[in-house]
């Protein structure tokens, strides 16, 4: 589920596959302004599937010339993103 709060995106419950064509559609109609900022730290259950969500949004925000920040992945994503030899091209937020 995708919830907009103030200059954030809310990301909350599972980002697998079976959400993973919403949350990208979603996600992507939140990039309003030029930096997007995700928070993930209320998302429940993660596959790879969530990755691929991200570079979507990643995808989408850079076509528009607009940049998104990943803010509390959960640390199963970074431990996906890890195995796949992916961390660094995350856009997580410091």
């Amino acid at each position: 589920m995708i919830n907009v709060a103030g200059d954030r995106v809310e990301v909350s419950g599972a980002m697998t596959l079976t959400e993973a064509s919403k949350l990208l559609t979603e996600g992507n109609a939140t990039l309003s302004s030029a930096e997007t900022l995700f928070d993930l730290s209320a998302v429940t259950a993660v596959d790879s599937s969530s990755i691929a969500v991200i570079f979507g949004w990643l995808r989408a925000a850079r076509q528009q010339g607009k940049s998104i920040r990943i803010v509390a992945p959960p640390q199963e994503l970074l431990s996906l993103s890890s195995v796949y030899g992916v961390t660094e091209l995350l856009p997580l937020a410091a």
